[in-house]
């Protein structure tokens, strides 16, 4: 049995009873509680500990806003999660739950002892006390802030759980499911529009849920409730639980974190447990409605003590008393309603105690007919209680003060300062507020995204009114997607409206400087300690926070934020506006990183690109190796073959006869638009206003500070379209660069750039037969030398299929490129294949790739280039345009250190005794000299090669091109290498081969 158990009431399933533990202790629920309504239930309000203090604490809200009650779960082996809110964790059979930052337990804790001197840690405290001496910060200061640092301990096993992700499009968007959410999607839905609803909440209806005694349109609130969210199920509507906004993001993109198996007994292993959306909305309606404030006074932290509004709902949704003897403290209407909501389920209201000298006759009479003793005009001084508060001191205010007052005993304490709109989800979006002096909060004001806000979110309080925005906000976002329909107005009995005042803080009857008024509940943050923050300087509400730490808890300031700004303004001496909000960042609740990595976990860490042909390669025997995020196919043995082998025989294959290669994760670009030609100028060393159309010519891109960042083939197609090719690694940066400079320095270029590297399959043939294979099968173009000379790019038909056909080589041999439609790679490479068996073709990987192109002395960025390498130090400056007026990087280029001699400049190697070298050895000029020697440069590619029969390297060396002819000097473990300094052609010097 449940001791504070309303059994019949709520919307709990009452008959089946859920054993869960806390703290190793069994206790007993409901299916539907939370973890925080069934401790409730069984007169348990103990949960957690502060941070700082380590003083007791219970719960202080019933939702995501819940400061106070953390807690870990744990679910099974690996399943186990701290900072977990017992106010929104849903209980099922053999959930395990332990309180946190506690030791040894919770009811005795050590680390309370840190109350007791609480005035050792003032605002600021960590500022002040870890300056000083220096030298203990490593060994004293850092361990003691590491340990003590946190709530929760990180898990320490592997997740076995899985999380998914997926992308929504909808019309419209309605987060909150309480009644403007409702009214917003009736109508816009009743338009004929796709319309999406979340809530965080594990059910649907918001406040409807705690004011079961409100009557719409003639229908008691919940059978309403039933019926509109049968009409939305048959208009279609996706309504979502246990679903949280999370952020609102640029151009209505809103990120959705959907709970899945944490309230199930046994969940199907291969369920997800948590799945992201990303939503993409024409118009999204804020429906989100508003959050209760605490009372500040001496005391209002202690267990027993919470919101009314948090009481009333675990009243008429769980079933739960959560005292028997209470007091109201308020200076808002709808706490009176509160305490009659508990009075009338059997809890004793030992008084409600507002700030307010005058209040509406009828609350006063409704109190009067249920023997409730009133205090008008007093404030809060104190509560006492070690564990769980037991009684509160009151006092009758005097021209603002607090005079002596007396004492009530009670259970529990219900507090509510008023209401704040949620604006957090507005806010993401970087739109302006408004403050609002009679509500004395800030209000949305000036949107940047297509979204409508309804019901409380602007201001607005009671079900009636919320109702009837929600339907006119449904009915503006229909009608900004081109839709028209109905707007309703509904009438609603026993309403609950109300109003009230903002008191800043309590006055108290004792010295301001001993009473420990809470505003940030998690963080141990007082109202002295706001403004002890303005006297020591603070005078930006920013620096306020981050000097006391208030609002930068696991709650995002949710409840502490607004009474923060007001205490700060009270004593900067200021308006409210003046002094502004701190921001509001996602995510809007603490969010897993499991779920925002989602798929990518083990395996699927990163995504693993392939190409159409990697299926093919697979099959025949590829060895991959990983190229940026592609799996590329490294060498292809045969009969045995180890690698060296393996890419001797494809070397030598590709030179004597036909070798195929496959191209297609090339970066490629496709550069379009009136000013397309100019951009290219800008952006690349060489020029482009005179390349032809049909030709192509090898490309460099430098960074502004002069050095190279990437390069490749660059075929113009046509006056306003160039075909860029990039490296594979350097696509999403080549692509993002451009996108930069065009759209914030060449604003006025009239270009549009788009991605192809997924839209074209490439294959590379090379060899002396590469055209023979190729003339049968290519449709309206002449290959010949003449007509079709090295460096040319037509559009053609090859095998039938539509293709850009490039005559380039990256292997000094007569070679092509072909780029096809992806979907027709595959089919086009099988046809090559036994098109090209006659010629013995051979495919080839990355590694003959290499071997051949270092053997032609063709750089590769980010291997013979390290980020500090000009066109100059890497031999290519026949690539930069002498004559062009101007280039990104060109004054980099200029640039005192990189004109200067001694610079390290790409060469070839070639060792004396015929020995291979190591990529990454350092090089040094004098073997004899004294250790440490004088590194002077290293080896950037070094390959056996068969064309040249003895390894050949490429290699970085200071003043390398002045040192042609020497001998340099390259340390081993085991002996010192020494190698003759070359230009960096080896094979083919005169480009013979390109002609064929």
């Amino acid at each position: 049995m449940n001791p504070y158990r309303v059994y019949g009431k709520g919307r709990i399933d009452h008959r089946a009873p859920v054993s869960f533990t806390f703290d190793g202790k069994t206790y007993e629920g409901r299916r539907g509680d939370t973890v925080a309504s069934a401790l409730l239930a069984n007169g348990v309000h103990l949960m957690g500990r502060s941070f700082k203090y380590h003083r007791p604490r219970g719960p202080v809200s019933a939702g995501s806003e819940e400061p106070n009650a953390l807690i870990g779960t744990k679910r099974g082996t690996g399943r186990y999660e701290p900072n977990t809110r017992a106010t929104v964790q849903e209980i099922y059979p053999g959930l395990k739950t332990n309180s946190q930052n506690t030791y040894p337990s919770l009811k005795f804790d050590l680390g309370a002892v840190n109350d007791a001197a609480y005035m050792l840690f003032s605002a600021g405290f960590y500022y002040k006390t870890f300056m000083w001496p220096k030298s203990f910060w490593d060994k004293v200061y850092e361990p003691f802030i590491r340990e003590a640092a946190g709530l929760g301990r990180s898990p320490t096993e592997r997740d076995p759980d899985h999380y998914a992700s997926r992308y929504h499009h909808t019309d419209v968007l309605v987060v909150g499911t309480g009644p403007a959410g409702i009214a917003a999607a009736l109508s816009a839905a009743r338009t004929g529009l796709r319309v999406t609803l979340v809530d965080e909440n594990a059910e649907a209806g918001g406040t409807l849920l705690s004011e079961p005694q409100a009557v719409i349109d003639g229908a008691p609130a919940w059978d309403w409730l039933e019926a509109q969210l049968a009409e939305l199920k048959a208009l279609g509507v996706r309504v979502m639980t246990r679903t949280t906004a999370i952020g609102y993001y640029h151009q209505n993109m809103v990120a959705l974190c959907e709970k899945l198996t944490d309230h199930l007994d046994a969940p199907d292993p291969d369920m997800p447990r948590e799945r992201m959306w990303r939503v993409r909305a024409g118009q999204v309606i804020l429906a989100q409605g508003a959050l209760e404030k605490p009372l500040v006074f001496d005391g209002n932290d202690r267990p027993g003590v919470m919101l009314a509004g948090a009481a009333q709902t675990y009243l008429h949704r769980y079933g739960v008393l959560v005292g028997k003897r209470a007091v109201v403290a308020t200076s808002h209407d709808s706490a009176w309603y509160a305490s009659f909501d508990l009075h009338d389920e059997g809890c004793e209201i030992a008084a409600i105690v507002d700030t307010r000298a005058d209040l509406r006759a009828d609350l006063v009479e409704a109190a009067a007919a249920r023997g409730i003793e009133m205090h008008l005009n007093h404030s809060v001084s104190g509560t006492d209680g070690r564990l769980r508060v037991k009684s509160i001191r009151i006092n009758r205010m005097r021209d603002g003060k607090a005079a002596f007052g007396r004492r009530i005993f009670c259970d529990c304490v219900l507090m509510s300062g008023g209401w704040t709109p949620s604006l957090h989800l507005f806010s993401h979006t970087m739109g302006k507020l408004a403050w609002n002096d009679d509500l004395t909060a800030f209000l949305p004001d000036v949107k940047t995204e297509a979204c409508q806000i309804a019901g409380a979110g602007r201001g607005l309080w009671g079900i009636e009114a919320a109702l009837n925005d929600g339907f006119a906000m449904g009915a503006a976002a229909a009608e900004a997607l081109g839709k028209s329909g109905a707007t309703p107005t509904l009438g609603v009995t026993h309403d609950r409206t109300g109003t009230g005042v903002t008191q800043i803080e309590l006055p108290t009857d004792r010295s301001p400087s001993s009473a420990r008024a809470f505003v940030d509940y998690q963080n141990d943050v007082t109202a002295k300690d706001l403004r002890l923050a303005v006297r020591e300087g603070m005078r930006s509400i920013e620096h306020v926070k981050r000097y006391t730490t208030n609002g930068m808890a696991t709650d995002q300031g949710k409840m502490s934020n607004i009474n923060g700004l007001n205490i700060a303004a009270d004593a900067l001496g200021k308006p409210q506006p003046q002094v502004g909000l701190t921001t509001f960042r996602p995510p809007y609740t603490p969010t897993t990183f499991g779920a925002f990595a989602g798929y990518h976990k083990g395996g699927h860490f990163e995504v693993t690109r392939k190409t159409p042909i990697d299926g093919w390669a697979e099959k025949n025997g590829a060895v991959y190796e990983p190229v940026s995020l592609w799996r590329r196919a490294w060498y292809f043995p045969q009969n045995g073959e180890d690698m060296d082998q393996a890419v001797a025989r494809e070397c030598r294959a590709t030179r004597e006869s036909l070798g195929i290669f496959d191209a297609s994760t090339l970066g490629k670009i496709e550069v379009v638009g009136p000013d397309a030609v100019e951009f290219m100028n800008r952006m690349y060393t060489n020029p482009w206003t005179k390349l032809a159309p049909g030709r192509a010519r090898y490309g460099l891109l430098l960074g502004d500070d002069g050095f190279i960042r990437d390069d490749g083939v660059i075929g113009r197609m046509s006056q306003d379209r160039f075909h860029v090719t990039t490296t594979t690694g350097g696509a999403a940066r080549v692509l993002n660069m451009m996108e930069d400079y065009l759209q914030t320095e060449w604003g006025d270029l009239q270009v549009w750039l788009t991605s192809t590297t997924e839209q074209w399959a490439t294959i590379a043939l090379n060899g002396p037969n590469a055209r023979k294979l190729l003339e049968p099968l290519t449709e309206g173009l002449d290959l010949s030398d003449e007509a079709f000379p090295h460096m040319s790019v037509a559009e053609c038909t090859i095998a039938g299929l539509p293709a850009r056909l490039f005559r380039i080589s990256f292997t000094g041999e007569l070679g092509f490129e072909v780029n096809v439609p992806a979907r027709h790679g595959r089919a086009l490479w099988e046809t090559l294949m036994d098109a090209g068996a006659q010629y013995d073709i051979c495919p080839y990987g990355t590694e003959t790739m290499h071997v051949l192109r270092a053997e032609k002395g063709y750089i590769i960025v980010g291997q013979d280039t390290d980020g500090t390498v000009t066109p100059y130090d890497a031999g290519i400056g026949w690539a930069v345009g002498k004559a062009k007026p101007d280039f990104v990087g060109k004054r980099g280029l200029a640039r005192p250190d990189l004109v200067a001699p001694g610079r390290k400049q790409l060469v070839g190697l070639l060792t004396e005794d015929h020995s291979k070298l190591e990529e990454g050895a350092q090089i040094v000029r004098d073997p004899k000299e004294a250790v440490p020697m004088t590194m002077v440069g290293h080896v950037t590619s070094s390959y056996d090669s068969v064309a040249m029969g003895r390894p050949i390297a490429l290699a970085l060396l200071a003043g390398g091109h002045d040192l042609m002819g020497e001998i340099v000097h390259i340390p081993m473990p085991d002996r010192i290498i020494a190698a003759k300094v070359t230009g960096t052609v080896f094979y083919d010097p005169d480009n013979t081969r390109l002609k064929l």
